[in-house]
């Protein structure tokens, strides 16, 4: 290889390495200003990337103690079955509390009522158990891995975002953060969900991931799954999936590139079967990763409705 080029992959390098540093300090910073701000704040934990992520800065940021917080998992009963037994064994690794908010449980009790045909969906139901978990622990604040780059309504959110007594977000409504002062007074009732890497990218994610060795769930790498093509997408052959009469269900080699309940997340064909292979194609990829998400595509606002409602 010529010196010349070399030399540009070192620089590459190393301005990449500061760039992930310069971000992981910025994140753990926001995590401990809500350890210091808030009585009862929660971790959201999905078992997505970003929310790995999450955990492994606010691991960093409070070791050698334990995670001052809970992890909150909102499980909708339609989840994939890596990414309940990665949640689990990583609680159990980190020796960290969970709390699970239970959409089955918000169904039998009335709380919501299930989408019936095709397209039914249990991610916009799990608004209703996100508040409901929030009140009954009297969570003020709400940490999640949401980033500004993923949609345009989560880019307007700030680093500590306002929820009023209702648990809704006015876009109006929002803390002014200059250099780096956040601003968490709230009157009785209210909460503010936090976002520690707010101006992280996808790819910046997953370069994180692999310069700090992070472990992953089997399904973001390609493995061999059941699917069938629906509106632009393939989606996972699942028992909580109903196929329409002209769907049919082939093998295929997928990945996820996002993960969220079983009936909304996209699977992307793929040979990528390490972390570098994963960032190639992403550096390759013409498609956000929110466009293998189903629900962003009910509505030209869908992201943003849902939030004002609750939704994270």
């Amino acid at each position: 290889m010529p010196l010349w080029l070399c030399l540009i992959q070192k620089s590459m390098h190393n301005y990449n390495l500061t760039h992930l540093k310069e971000l992981e300090a910025e994140s753990i910073y926001v995590l401990r200003e809500v350890a210091a701000q808030f009585e009862r704040p929660m971790l959201l934990f999905s078992g997505g990337k970003d929310s790995i992520v999450m955990t492994h800065l606010a691991y960093k940021a409070f070791y050698p103690s334990k995670i001052p917080f809970p992890l909150l998992h909102i499980d909708t009963g339609h989840n994939f079955r890596e990414t309940i037994e990665y949640r689990d064994a990583m609680v159990e690794k980190l020796g960290a509390q969970l709390i699970v908010g239970s959409v089955q449980e918000s169904i039998d009790t009335g709380r919501v009522v299930e989408e019936r045909g095709f397209n039914a969906s249990r991610n916009k139901l799990q608004t209703v158990t996100l508040l409901d978990t929030l009140e009954k622990y009297k969570v003020d604040c709400a940490m999640g891995g949401a980033r500004r780059d993923e949609e345009k309504a989560r880019a307007k959110e700030r680093f500590f975002s306002h929820r009023d007594e209702f648990g809704q977000w006015d876009p109006k409504n929002q803390r002014p953060e200059l250099w780096n002062i956040f601003n968490g007074r709230k009157n009785p009732g209210e909460h503010f969900r936090a976002f520690p890497i707010s101006n992280w990218t996808e790819m910046d994610v997953w370069q994180y991931i692999l310069l700090e060795n992070i472990e992953m769930p089997s399904i973001y790498y390609t493995h061999e799954r059941d699917v069938f093509w629906r509106d632009g997408q393939w989606l996972a052959a699942e028992e909580c999936m109903t196929l329409k009469p002209t769907e049919t269900v082939e093998r295929k080699r997928v990945r996820c590139r996002t993960i969220g309940d079983i009936s909304c997340t996209g699977l992307t064909l793929s040979e990528a079967n390490t972390l570098e292979e994963i960032i190639d194609e992403i550096a390759a990829s013409r498609v956000t990763e929110r466009g293998s998400r189903a629900d962003d595509k009910r509505s030209e606002a869908a992201m943003e409705d849902r939030k004002k409602e609750g939704y994270f």
